[in-house]
């Protein structure tokens, strides 16, 4: 099958340094507050939902593999909102797609935090909670295509790397929210009031999401290199309808009808007729991210916190994560600014092979239960993921062409998510239990990593690409 494009230009246009930081910024934004959103939910799921949300006679393992299984099931609707979104993105424009995407997050984390416990209302509290957590997979699924694509189609051809990162941004400060928000209520109210009300408070938070949204639509210009291709598309219509009015006689109606009937069928399906190999080598590329990224960001505090873990203080674990992500940001500006230099390949298969083998130092540093090497440990994990992260962004963007890159990127990245953060927390729990102990977890770990390495060594450079297509 087909995987090629045709580029009508070297050197795509761009906007002024100051539009540009303008959307890169308010990107930013959207995806800090998004995935504030998601990762609340990771954290409540260790500390929080296996408690409320099902039954108190269930052991404390038990409960938390069945609250790690709802964190899953955002994963699971990730690629269904790369689907939809996808099609919509490609279709209609990269601003549509994330403002919605951006509400159905706001207003589904505003009502997990209204949701009646299980001790009120029984399994329906549980299924609630399921439901509200797949809408945030959908949305979650939508918006990473709408806000990397809106950056990286309006920067220049040498900074796209840079630029995009700050979409990428959006994680580690996202997660540093999550955890602050809980830490700050945690110090200032019991710890009864805190598994009553106070846990609820960050997601009544996220209602400002909505606000954003309203914002980016009513200010924020949709990408140039989507607006070229609308624009070729319009005079290629034109010209087709014309053409078919003159040659067979019809009115200009009649011939506009039949040109609506024969375009390109849905950009989903297109981009994985055109791009079935390297949207599951994307996909592959990623797992490494995802398996050691909510290993860091989730088992981590419910394996330093629980009972059955280390049993250390909750605030001890939700400081580090907490530290280790503040940090994350230097650390992903630096490798996509270096991708930009060099490429994006080179420095992405030395952060899989770094964070590989840092699997096995992870747990040791943990297992101490000192505060400062808990730190190093998920630090420097951290750190090595962001020699990964960090060019991702553009990475993916660069791969697919104009017309389906909404639907090629955000499938490559979903699939990569389902398959390696969704369960990972769920897998490294288990492992655990199953094991006794936290080296099969390292191994799984490495695995990742090796396929990672595998796939981004079958993907082509693309730091040289160009972003302006033809249809």
């Amino acid at each position: 099958m087909s995987e090629t494009r045709i580029k009508i230009t070297d050197k795509p246009k761009s906007e002024s340094e100051k539009s540009i930081l303008r959307v890169s910024l308010t990107a930013m934004a959207g995806t800090t507050i998004e995935w504030y959103d998601f990762f609340l939910y990771g954290t409540a799921a260790a500390l929080v939902f296996p408690a409320v949300f099902f039954p108190e006679e269930l052991p404390p393992l038990v409960a938390l593999l069945a609250s790690f299984s709802t964190f899953a099931v955002g994963f699971i609707a990730r690629p269904v909102g790369g689907i939809v979104f996808g099609h919509y993105g490609d279709r209609l424009g990269r601003k549509r797609a994330l403002v919605i995407a951006l509400v159905m997050m706001g207003l589904g984390t505003t009502l997990i935090g209204v949701l009646p416990t299980y001790a009120v209302a029984g399994a329906v509290a549980p299924l609630a909670l399921i439901i509200l957590r797949f809408v945030q997979g959908l949305a979650i699924g939508g918006q990473w295509g709408g806000a990397v694509l809106l950056i990286t189609e309006t920067a220049p051809k040498h900074r796209r790397g840079f630029y995009g990162s700050f979409a990428q941004i959006g994680v580690p400060v996202g997660v540093v929210l999550a955890n602050l928000t809980f830490l700050l209520i945690n110090a200032n109210v019991s710890p009864e009031a805190f598994m009553v009300w106070g846990w609820r408070v960050p997601f009544l938070l996220s209602i400002l999401l909505v606000f954003l949204a309203l914002y980016i639509q009513l200010r924020i210009e949709d990408s140039p290199a989507f607006r070229d291709l609308q624009a070729i598309k319009e005079k290629q219509d034109k010209l087709a309808i014309q053409s078919r009015s003159d040659s067979h006689g019809e009115s200009l109606a009649d011939a506009e009808a039949v040109i609506a009937s024969q375009r390109q069928p849905s950009p989903v399906l297109e981009a994985l007729r055109l791009y079935p190999k390297t949207i599951m080598l994307a996909a592959g590329a990623f797992l490494g991210v995802q398996v050691t990224f909510y290993i860091l960001i989730a088992f981590v505090v419910a394996y330093g916190a629980n009972p059955a873990g280390l049993g250390l203080p909750r605030s001890t674990m939700l400081a580090s994560v907490l530290i280790s992500n503040a940090l994350m940001t230097p650390a992903l500006l630096l490798s996509a600014h270096y991708s930009d230099l060099r490429g994006r390949r080179g420095i992405y298969i030395a952060g899989a092979v770094l964070l590989g083998i840092w699997g096995f130092i992870l747990f040791p540093l943990i297992d101490t239960g000192s505060f400062l090497w808990i730190t190093v440990a998920i630090t420097v994990g951290i750190f090595f993921l962001s020699m990964m992260y960090g060019p991702q962004a553009a990475f993916l963007a660069e791969l697919f062409s104009t017309k389906v890159r909404y639907s090629g990127a955000s499938l490559g990245y979903q699939l990569g998510a389902v398959i390696g953060g969704g369960f990972a927390p769920l897998i490294a729990t288990a492992l655990f239990a199953a094991f006794g102990g936290t080296f099969a977890i390292s191994i799984y770990i490495a695995v990742a990593c090796v396929i990672t390495v595998i796939c981004v060594l079958l993907l082509q450079e693309t730091y040289q690409a160009n972003m302006i297509d033809t249809l």
